[in-house]
């Protein structure tokens, strides 16, 4: 399929494996758009270096567009940053945006009516997938993923770091979601199916910062 199309892109377990959805369904030509701290220079939320989030991009041979937002970032700023990057992608023909989203209705609602104002159309590529399998499925395939960050109201400090394997899966307490739907943490994949070679990491220091214990990956 030569249609382009663009992938809201964190470098965690969701969204590759929407991207692994989308390229079984046929789509080669996608970009990847992520959003980035300034200052921080760091996948926001994730916390994870730029210099990461590129290495991932090369091994899976994709383009990969930056969305730069400041420190503290309002909804507003984060919105006003988006829509400028997103209406340049319009420009050159882009008409649809993938997002890795599973359950939450009305995060979906919010980014189908950005993009409606756009002339764009958001698709999702495993929405309403069980987690737990999806999770499963995710190891099965061969990517290898660790957690980037945890927020200690769900999981201790002792996660952070943590590869996504099959011990894992029956780490995770029960009330919280296996796929951290719901915020519990965010991942990193440095390896699977679809990466032309595994990214080495090395992990560095546990912090905590504004609530959430980061775990500090260095290439």
């Amino acid at each position: 399929m030569k249609e382009k199309i663009l992938l809201s892109w964190s470098g965690g377990k969701d969204s590759c494996m929407s991207l692994y959805e989308l390229q079984r369904s046929g789509y080669s030509d996608v970009t990847l758009i992520t959003t980035i701290t300034e200052g921080y220079d760091r996948i926001s939320i994730h916390g994870v270096r730029r210099e990461l989030l590129e290495m991932q991009a090369d091994s899976l041979g994709l383009r990969l567009s930056a969305v730069y937002i400041p420190k503290d970032s309002t909804n507003e700023q984060y919105e006003s940053c988006l829509k400028e990057t997103l209406a340049e992608h319009r420009e050159e023909g882009i008409g649809k945006v993938a997002f890795g989203d599973i359950f939450l209705e009305d995060l979906r609602y919010y980014r189908e009516k950005i993009l409606k104002d756009l002339g764009m159309k958001a698709i999702f590529p495993i929405w309403e997938r069980d987690t737990a399998e999806l999770l499963r499925e995710f190891i099965e395939l061969g990517f290898k993923a660790v957690l980037s960050c945890v927020n200690p109201k769900f999981l201790d400090i002792s996660f952070a770091g943590r590869d996504i394997d099959g011990e894992f899966i029956e780490l995770v307490p029960e009330g919280v979601d296996p796929c951290g739907e719901n915020g519990e943490y965010h991942s990193f994949v440095y390896d699977g199916p679809i990466f032309g070679e595994e990214i080495k990491l090395r992990q560095g220091e546990v912090v905590l910062r504004d609530e959430i214990y980061y775990c500090e990956l260095l290439p």
